[in-house]
């Protein structure tokens, strides 16, 4: 079996609850500590197998780190680690995953190879938006209800704004337009996409 690591909590001594994102579903799993096991960190693509246990959470033996070369770059690592706490505070209550976000998670992966890390996790995020129905196209301001015009702010979950109506950062209303529909962030500077991804970061 095959998934991400979306979360890594210690639990006892170095014993440690581990949350992965395969195609079917968000597994919980318990990992006993011990000297011979290889390292576990959120945002790895592991195989694995699990035990089940009756009285207890599944343990998770027999792991094997899937790497890309990427993950030793900071920037992209730090990035994508923020992406899977994002997605783990998202999906923990669901209770069936679709493979939607397995397969996203897999297109990213690939896409931090070259792109970069920012415009690669906002282009996700757009699309897992507009997965959920949640993409605004309307341009319609969240407070008064108004059509917006040539500026716009976004608040969390890319809701659109009048500028005067809210005290975010102002973009210009074509170029959000242009992302929402493409999911591709290539006509956006370097500032925009800062704060795009400042806002990606209050959550989903």
């Amino acid at each position: 079996m095959q998934g991400y690591i979306l979360r890594v909590q210690k639990v006892r001594d170095e014993d440690c609850l581990v949350f992965i994102l395969s195609k079917e579903q968000l597994i919980k799993c318990y990992r006993f500590y011990g000297a011979r096991h290889p390292v576990i960190t959120q945002g790895f693509k592991l195989d694995f197998e699990l035990v089940e246990n009756s009285n207890f959470l599944p343990h998770l033996r027999g792991t094997m780190h899937l790497g890309f070369k990427w993950l030793f770059y900071t920037d992209r690592l730090l990035a994508w680690q923020q992406f899977m706490r994002l997605l783990y505070e998202h999906l923990k209550d669901a209770s069936e995953i679709n493979e939607f976000y397995y397969d996203l998670l897999e297109d990213c992966a690939l896409k931090l190879e070259k792109q970069n890390p920012k415009r690669t996790i906002l282009e996700a995020y757009v699309r897992l938006l507009e997965f959920e129905g949640r993409l605004n196209k309307e341009m319609n301001c969240l407070f008064c209800d108004g059509q917006i015009g040539g500026r716009i702010s976004l608040l969390r979950g890319f809701l659109p704004a009048h500028p005067h109506c809210t005290s975010k950062v102002v973009f210009d209303t074509k170029a959000i337009n242009e992302l929402f529909e493409t999911a591709k962030s290539a006509h956006l500077d370097d500032f925009a996409i800062n704060q795009l991804y400042y806002i990606i970061l209050e959550g989903l």
